[in-house]
């Protein structure tokens, strides 16, 4: 192109720019940012000690009624003054903005007897503004949190026989504190029968309101409770204990042989860590499908939700008995050991959530190693699972543009809504992804080390601590990298560099390989992925058409990318027929099957809204199942290093 002809495009293009610019004629106000109406945090105690009582009765209609009297500051106190309350909203565990403020009702505040006027913050809606009067030494809330009726609606947390009460949700705490600094005394009023279990010890009951410990408002959030009609505890150790609520007694009846296995998980993760960062732990464990399910990590206690038949069932497949050890594992990393930029000091500031590949990776990688060495997993199961986990992250052809980093921020992003392309788009993979990597940080160190240290010395060094300290130790990258080092030199900046920060084609498998096993494909599904499809209420072809099935011949998800895809399947459709005949889910797999080495594709008729259409699948690979395959052959040690690493370390 000629200099002039490059000058008038020049000159075309910033006159369209110019052009493009609001008109002078038009009205054009100027931004006035809102002003800061909440007192930030400060690390300093807060002058007197809130009462909380609640009321938790009402579980047929799902009724929380709450009383709560907050002392004034003496800066407010002989003059009238502002009052600022929050709700919370950053909720450790979730790493989000979870706090469900809606469902705050009937909120009245009032103080020697007169209703004082509040008024919600117009930028920060979990706010809540008090002018108090003169004199005034104590204000008195009173609301109901309605909780969710079905599961539309939220969480369902009051079922007809349990209840999952969560300070959390039922109190107001003031702003300008820090949250540890917040003295707070608490008491719940239960159904007539009903027995509960928390971290708080209770210290009275008055006139049927159990009392609890006076603590921290941190501590007190860190604690829930689970309360029900059908209820037992196990003494584990001398520490630790089981609790148990279920929709019906006829569940509550585990045998001596699976309560040792919890036993075992408590003494081996105590193992492993070389620590206690608590002065007694409690699981709570729900067996239900009436409440809503639940994983939730606490410091002293765990929220865990599963099927009726936990223990009824148990010889039927795994089912969700890797839960517990996940959530005791996060006692020493999540809780004890703790990301800076998920450490905050109230409810209020945001998380950062880059480090969940550590925070959650790693847990999610002991958690299934203790399932194995507490003989709540089989080898096998362990082996099944890792197979699925490795065969479910190579499916996550996002990683081409969205690297394991940023899935850190889905929590944020996403709050575990429903996707159309799970598989394009990533969720929260830095779950078992995270857990890949680590397997394979495991193995490098055993392979460097030549077998005298693994992750498990990374683990005592980095998460282990003083016994009964349930305090909180934060860190940053830079000093898992250390760590990392000092138990075995190795590139581990690099490492972290090309696992979590760059994209891929693949998932980090190597440390499969490293441990002795390979991927591969089978005809049969494990009866890890048997027992995953029950829980789920679906059947797994992703690995063969690259599809999953829901009930009544819906599609729940389709691989981007997969022959499913290709064939212009979604997500939502509903199968009418499979090669001409009727749809049932025996059919497909059956079709699948049957077209392995055929040179045709399998027809499925399928309804999209109200039109009907054929759908042309070409797959001849037959049905594909992941599993683990030993590597065997000359110079290969016959108990390579995953072998290893799921032995017990306890007798």
């Amino acid at each position: 192109m000629h200099l002039v002809g490059i000058m008038g495009l020049v000159l075309a293009l910033t006159l369209s720019t110019t052009a493009a610019a609001m008109p002078d004629s038009l009205s054009k106000p100027d931004y006035v940012p809102p002003q800061e109406t909440i007192p930030a945090p400060q690390d300093i105690a807060y002058p007197g000690t809130m009462t909380l009582k609640v009321d938790a009765r009402d579980h047929e209609q799902g009724i929380f009624r709450v009383v709560q009297t907050i002392p004034v500051a003496q800066t407010v106190t002989g003059s009238a003054g502002r009052l600022t309350l929050l709700y919370p909203e950053w909720l450790p565990g979730n790493h989000a903005p979870r706090g469900e403020i809606e469902k705050i009702a009937g909120l009245e505040f009032t103080a020697d007897g007169e209703k004082l006027p509040w008024i919600r913050d117009e930028v920060d809606v979990f706010a809540f503004h008090l002018t108090i009067p003169e004199n005034v030494s104590t204000v008195t809330a009173t609301f109901q949190f309605v909780s969710a009726t079905t599961s539309s609606q939220g969480r369902i947390v009051m079922a007809p026989s349990m209840l999952n009460l969560r300070w959390h949700q039922l109190s107001l705490y003031p702003a300008g504190y820090y949250v540890r600094q917040i003295p707070v005394e608490a008491s719940a009023i239960y159904p007539d029968g009903w027995q509960a279990a928390t971290s708080l010890r209770p210290i009275d009951n008055d006139g049927g309101a159990i009392v609890y410990e006076k603590t921290d408002y941190d501590t007190l959030v860190d604690s829930p409770v689970f309360a029900g009609q059908y209820f037992q505890t196990h003494q584990l150790t001398g520490r630790a204990h089981l609790n148990i609520v279920a929709d019906d007694s006829k569940f509550l009846k585990p045998k001596k042989a699976q309560i040792a296995s919890h036993i075992k998980l408590v003494n081996e993760a105590e193992a492993l860590f070389g620590s206690r960062p608590y002065d007694r732990y409690d699981f709570l464990l729900a067996l239900t499908e009436d409440m809503g399910g639940i994983g939730l990590e606490h410091h002293r206690s765990s929220e865990n939700g599963v099927n009726r038949e936990y223990f009824t069932g148990w010889d039927s497949g795994p089912g969700r008995r890797n839960l517990l050890p996940h959530e005791l594992t996060h006692a020493w990393n999540g809780k004890y050991r703790r990301p800076q930029g998920m450490w905050t000091p109230d409810f209020r500031q945001p998380m950062r959530d880059s480090l969940l590949w550590v925070y959650e990776g790693q847990t999610q990688f002991w958690g299934y190693v203790l399932g194995a060495r507490s003989g709540l997993y089989s080898k096998q199961d362990t082996l099944d699972a890792f197979a699925a986990i490795a065969a479910g992250m190579d499916q996550r052809v996002g990683r081409s543009w969205r690297p394991l980093i940023d899935t850190t921020h889905d929590p944020i992003i996403a709050a575990r809504r429903a996707k159309p392309w799970t598989s394009w788009q990533r969720s929260e993979d830095y779950y078992n992804e995270g857990l890949l990597i680590w397997l394979e940080a495991d193995q490098i160190i055993r392979r460097e080390s030549a077998g005298k240290k693994s992750l498990e010395d990374f683990a005592r060094a980095f998460f282990g601590g003083k016994n009964g300290d349930w305090g909180v130790v934060t860190y940053e990258q830079k000093d898992v990298v250390a760590a990392l080092g000092k138990i075995q030199p190795y590139d581990w900046a690099g490492f972290v560099e090309e696992r979590v920060f760059r994209n891929g084609t693949q998932a980090p498998k190597n440390g499969l390989v490293l441990g002795g096993y390979r991927l591969v494909y089978v005809d049969t599904p494990s009866a890890y992925i048997l027992a995953n499809d029950k829980r789920r209420k679906q059947i797994d072809f992703s690995h063969s058409i690259g599809l999953v099935m829901g009930s009544k011949g819906t599609i729940k998800s389709v691989i981007w990318d997969s022959p499913a895809f290709k064939a212009g399947l979604k997500a939502g459709l509903t199968i009418s027929a499979i090669n001409g005949k009727a749809y049932s889910d025996e059919a497909l797999k059956q079709a699948i099957a049957d077209n392995r080495g055929a040179e045709g594709n399998i027809d499925i008729f399928a309804k999209n809204g109200e039109a009907y259409h054929n759908f042309m699948v070409d797959h001849s690979d037959g049905l594909r199942y992941p599993a683990l395959e030993k590597i065997t052959g000359e110079g290969v040690d016959q108990e390579g290093g995953i072998d290893r690493l799921l032995q017990p370390k306890t007798r």
